[in-house]
């Protein structure tokens, strides 16, 4: 690998790891049949697209691939911090409302005591929010 390409590694993880999201989301709503509540939905919204547009920007090397997942990554985690707030019950009132459907706080899945889909969604879009910060510091060195 060419080490003007080298900073593409990040861009290839933060697709591996949305892959991963994708996969587990459509894993858990149609395997495990557990309908994904409104705020899931919009963090959805922002996480499928990325694994396309990820793809695409490791596979064509292009540079400005961070411009167009950072809002998407920005806005699903914020979307997600405000849920995993909901969730654990940091606050009390939503802001939107989750009354169609599965309700917003409630436990689906529950592994090791704390580890919940809500909490999954924000450390998947975290990690890709550093990964493109790295990819993005590499691509400002070169």
């Amino acid at each position: 690998m060419i080490d003007s390409e080298k900073k593409f590694i990040y861009i290839y993880i933060a697709w591996i790891i949305n892959i991963i999201s994708f996969a587990g989301s459509m894993y858990f709503s149609n395997v495990m049949m557990l309908p994904p509540c409104t705020l899931c939905w919009y963090q959805r919204i922002c996480i499928f697209p990325m694994s396309f547009i990820l793809a695409a920007g490791f596979l064509l090397k292009d540079k400005n691939v961070i411009w167009y997942t950072m809002p998407l990554a920005l806005i699903g985690w914020i979307i997600s911090f405000y849920h995993n707030l909901l969730y654990y019950k940091v606050i009390s009132q939503a802001i939107i409302a989750c009354s169609s459907g599965v309700s917003c706080t409630a436990k689906q899945i529950e592994y090791l005591g704390f580890v919940t889909i809500p909490l999954m969604a924000l450390t998947s879009l975290t990690l890709t929010i550093i990964l493109l910060i790295k990819f993005y510091t590499a691509q400002r060195k070169a």
